[in-house]
Formats: structure tokens, sequence, C-alpha cells
């Protein structure tokens, strides 16, 4: 699903199983000028960057959801070459050991509740508002 906002600034995908935080983050980050697109799962969030992945500059990701979960689009995100490079920042209520911060490759946590200034901090760096 797409969400309106200004294509110059970037696309960031939101991927979470619950509607209202995707609907609150979509909104949140249309109101800042950016193009939102939404997944409601892994495959989901998978099928739309294998679509057309030049479209996506970032990832905000949940970790927990069901069918397939944060942890699992990773493993297959950073297995694409076409999909490896783009950044993920995840949002997680689950505390992370040093090794789950290994598999989950390269990227930023933050730990839910999220305080939106922080978020906006961490988007900032990889889509210039």
């Amino acid at each position: 699903m797409m969400l309106s906002g200004d294509p110059d600034s970037g696309s960031i995908l939101v991927v979470d199983d619950e509607e209202d935080i995707r609907q609150l983050l979509g909104q949140l980050l249309t109101m800042e000028g950016y193009e939102v697109m939404v997944a409601e799962s892994g495959s989901n969030a998978l099928t739309c960057l294998r679509a057309n992945p030049q479209a996506v500059r970032l990832i905000l990701l949940d970790l927990m959801m069901p069918g397939m979960n944060g942890w699992q689009f990773r493993t297959e995100q950073l297995k694409d070459p076409a999909l490896a490079a783009i950044p993920a920042v995840v949002m997680t209520g689950a505390g992370l050991k040093a090794e789950d911060m290994k598999a989950l490759g390269s990227c930023e946590v933050l730990f839910k509740p999220v305080n939106v200034d922080t978020l906006f901090e961490r988007i900032k760096r990889y889509v210039p508002g």
C-alpha cells in the first residue's frame, strides 16, 4: 500500500503487523514529506521490495510479526543482492542480545515505545527530509 508524500524526499517502507502502528507511522512520515509504503508482514514487504527495489530508501521493521517475522525478513533481504543494501531501522519491544544484533545484520534498533524525535533523527540519517 502506498501513502502520499513527496517522492523526491525518498520512500520509506513501514513493516509492522499492527494496523494502528502502520497508520500512525504512515501519517507522521507523510506529514514530514516522505513517500511511504506499508506492509503488514515480512513476506508482503519482500514482495513490495522485489517489485521495485529502487523505490525504497529505508525500511522501518518490526521484529515480532506472525508469518514471516522481522528476523526472517532480514535474512531474506540480506541474501538478495538487489535488496541487501537497503538500510533498516528495527523497532522492537523485545530485548536483544549481541548475537541477536549480529543476526539482524547492520541495522539500527529502536526500542518501543519509540520516541518520535529519535525516530526522525534516525530516518534523516538515511533519507534527508
